[in-house]
Order: C-alpha cells, then sequence, then structure tokens
C-alpha cells in the first residue's frame, strides 16, 4: 500500500510513499522501547555531543532539504532554506538541554530530598502538512534531549523531508531506533501513537477537531498530550501607530506560506479613525506581493497545498465583499490569489479559519473594542498589536487572550522563547528554554539520613 505525492505548483503525481499498517507501528515502538533504554543511560554530555552532531550533518543538507520542500509543499525555496536553517539551530538549541536538566535539593527533616527530571521513554509525534520540517524539530529535538526515543508521523501530503531527516540522523550517529520516520495515516499510524502503551506522550500539531480527539484518546490512557491546533488570529492596528509600517508588514503576516500558517494574522481589525487610510496603504502592499514559482529566489508565495485545500478556500471568498486582490499564475498547479475582504464580526470569514491567503478587515472604536473583536473567536494562538503608545500596547497585550503577541512585529516563533495556544488553540507549550523539561516526569526521592531506633 501507497499513497501519491503531488508536486501543488503543477498539480502533477512524482513519488509513491508507503503506507505504513498498524503492526508496522508497533515494530517501530518496539525498536524505539530498546533504543530508549541505552540512549536515556548515556551520559548528559554524550547525548548533547550527538544532537550537536545531528544539527552539524543538517547544516550541512540545508539545500537539499529546502529543494526536498519546494518539491513537496511548494514552498518558496527562500523560505524553505530558511526552514531547513531553523532545524538545525533548534537542534543546536536543545542540545545544551541534557546537562541543564538538573533537579532540585529541597530542605526536609531528617534527611535528603532530591527530584530527578526523568523521560517518559517513546514519544509519539504527528506532524502536519504546512511546516513538515520545523513543527517535527520543535518536537523531536527536546523529546531527544530530554533521553526519548522519537516515532514520527509526518502528513501524508508531506512526508519527504521528514524522511530525509530520519536518514541524516543515522548518518550523524544516532542510535538505530531511537529517531524513526513512519508515514501513513492519521487513522491508522496516528491512532496507534494515541493507544499503545509504550508510547508514553504524544504531540499533534493539526486541526483543532482532530486534536480533540487525540487528546480524548490520549485522556483515556491517562497519557499526557501536547497540541498546537487552529488559529484565527488578530493583527490590531490603532490609529497612532506608524501605519506605513503596519500596511507594509500585514501581508507578510497572512500570506506567508499561502496563508497556511496556524498563526496567521488573517483577522486585520483597524482603528475607525484609521480605516480609509490603512486600506489605501494596504492595497498596494498586497498588489506587490509576488506568487509565482516557488524555485526563484524572488517568490514570496507559492501555492495551496493541494486541489482539494484550494476548494475550501474559495468557498470563503464566495459570496464575501472583495476589497482587492493580488495575483497569482494561471493554469496548472493550487494557485490562489492574495486576496483581502470586508467583514462583520458574525462573518464566517471572520470566525472560522480560512488556512489560505485570504484576509478580512473589520473596524474598532477603541482599546476595549479591539480586545472584544480580538476576542471573539474560539481560537487563541497569536497576534500582533500595532501602536506607538506603550501603555496601551501593555494593556491591550495583557488584555487579548492568545498564547503568542507581537508589538509592532509578527514575529510568532523563536526557538529560544515558548510557544504555544490558549483556548481552541491548544494545550502546553512548545519551544524555549522549558520545552525539554516538559518531555520529562518530576521523581521525588527522599534518603532518610537519621538511624532508625
Amino acid at each position: 500500500m501507497s499513497f501519491t505525492l503531488i508536486d501543488p505548483s503543477t498539480g502533477t503525481p512524482f513519488q509513491e510513499v508507503p503506507r505504513a499498517s498498524a503492526a508496522d507501528v508497533d515494530a517501530a515502538v518496539a525498536r524505539a522501547v530498546d533504543a530508549q533504554r541505552h540512549w536515556a543511560s548515556r551520559a548528559p554530555v554524550a547525548r548533547a555531543d550527538a544532537l550537536r552532531a545531528f544539527a552539524r550533518v543538517v547544516e550541512a543538507h540545508v539545500d537539499e532539504l529546502a529543494a526536498l520542500e519546494v518539491r513537496n509543499s511548494g514552498h518558496p525555496v527562500a523560505s524553505a532554506r530558511w526552514e531547513a536553517t531553523h532545524v538545525a539551530q533548534v537542534l543546536n538549541f536543545y542540545a545544551g538541554a541534557p546537562e541543564r536538566l538538573s533537579g532540585q535539593q529541597i530542605p526536609v527533616a531528617g534527611g535528603i530530598d532530591v527530584t530527578f527530571h526523568e523521560p517518559y521513554g517513546v514519544v509519539g509525534i504527528i506532524v502536519p502538512w504546512n511546516f513538515p520540517m520545523t513543527i517535527a524539530s520543535w518536537g523531536f529535538a527536546p523529546a531527544l534531549a530530554a533521553g526519548n526515543a522519537v516515532v514520527l508521523k509526518p502528513a501524508e501530503l508531506t512526508p519527504l523531508t521528514a524522511l530525509r531527516l530520519g536518514e541524516l540522523a543515522s548518518e550523524a550517529g544516532l542510535p538505530d531506533g531511537l529517531f524513526q520516520v513512519i508515514t501513513g495515516s492519521g487513522s491508522v499510524v496516528g491512532q496507534r501513537f494515541v493507544s499503545h502503551p509504550d508510547v508514553r506522550k504524544v504531540v499533534f500539531t493539526g486541526s483543532t477537531e482532530v486534536g480533540i480527539d487525540v487528546a480524548a484518546g490520549c485522556a483515556r490512557m491517562l497519557k499526557p498530550v501536547t497540541l498546537e491546533l487552529g488559529g484565527k488570529s488578530a493583527n490590531i492596528v490603532f490609529a497612532d501607530a506608524d501605519l506605513e509600517k503596519a500596511a507594509a508588514a500585514a501581508p507578510g503576516a497572512v500570506f506567508d506560506n499561502a496563508g497556511q500558517d496556524c498563526c496567521a494574522r488573517s483577522r486585520i481589525l483597524v482603528e475607525r479613525s484609521a480605516y480609509d487610510r490603512f486600506l489605501e496603504l494596504l492595497e498596494p502592499a498586497v498588489r506587490a506581493w509576488r506568487v509565482g514559482d516557488p524555485a526563484h529566489e524572488s517568490t514570496e508565495m507559492g501555492p495551496l497545498i493541494s486541489a482539494a485545500h484550494r476548494e475550501s478556500v474559495a468557498s470563503f471568498v464566495a459570496g464575501a465583499r472583495v476589497a482587492f486582490r493580488g495575483s497569482a499564475p494561471d493554469g496548472d498547479g493550487f494557485w490562489f490569489a492574495p486576496t483581502v475582504v470586508f467583514a462583520d464580526p458574525q462573518d464566517r470569514i471572520a470566525r472560522e479559519e480560512v488556512f489560505g491567503p485570504v484576509v478580512a478587515v473589520l473596524p474598532f472604536d477603541d482599546e476595549a473594542d479591539a480586545i472584544r473583536l480580538a476576542n471573539d473567536t474560539v481560537y487563541g494562538l497569536a497576534g500582533s498589536i500595532w501602536t506607538e503608545n506603550l501603555g496601551r500596547a501593555v494593556r491591550v497585550s495583557r488584555g487579548v487572550r492568545s498564547g503568542v503577541l507581537s508589538v509592532n512585529s509578527h514575529a510568532s516563533v523563536r526557538y529560544s522563547t515558548p510557544f504555544g495556544g490558549m483556548k481552541a488553540s491548544g494545550l502546553g507549550r512548545e519551544l524555549g528554554p522549558d520545552a525539554a523539561e516538559h518531555f520529562t516526569e518530576t521523581k521525588n526521592v527522599f534518603y532518610a539520613t537519621e538511624e532508625s531506633s
């Protein structure tokens, strides 16, 4: 059994990839159980060195990994190159974790009390199709650093970079069975991660609907889970902001990766007194957004991932009040032009995740109204606030219920800072200095020092 990969920029099939069975998953987990025992027994410095070696091998193959992502995912080559480099950076960052996962010595009567960070064992990681390399590394790097083994399931549509990273891990000298990539459907491979008793933790990135099912299955097994789910993030622009900068930055905040980004600022909320001027500035920025062949260095946005997904995105625009559009290639491939629409708060396009290059613009009246609109969604992943008033920036950033916010910026992800959502956008946090600890359980040990009578 296999499934066919399709180049999203041309719509042509180009490769078959095996479809794993539940028995294949069981075999991979059995190998991982054995590998993890030996890995966890290594000195922290040895695990750190192994992860640095993995990072160096990835660095040496950045161009190869980028080319795979261009072909498989339609990412612009400049973006894909950054993504591959980011994987190496994440590995390097978490290579420092094994020697820093220190417990505590807690003062108690009658002895010494210490804590240890014990790895879970085998971690199952389920990766989406929108950022196959980067999101995979957010899971496997800290999990390995903490002493776990990893079995990774990439999305059916975009498995190639994950498969290559599995090969590069072996080339770097990681033990056999420690980091395995297994391709297959979520209903088989992902479900087996959830139900398998030797998979001690599951990390899932994807839709909120599937994430709820993953969480429910893990709950039945009393299995911890990290979820990074959907978003409907707001880009809030106040009248006192640098409107030129805010308008110039807005396309990148929602059209990067063709809007296929949980952090996409797919709602632009603009203070009413600046609304018309902001739209005047936004239109040329949208029309200038370069959509085209992802192999070209100048391309800023490639195609959508599939024909089915393009139909889904188009359904949001059908009947909407389109303000203006950018341009996209005609012909083969799953192309969709960047689109700006007017919306009311109750409109579907202002409430549901489009996951495409479509942004809704809505006016607001004051700070309280801006916070109310920003929070008027089940999601709470990311967002941006544009203002020159520091007090306002602090008030609004504390008022908006999102896990990751930027002021006068759209940056959402840094490997050295925590990332994750509130409400229906997920559970737990990835990245940052504490991520490796989230792949451990705290063991408390009391050593009596007083002689028993």
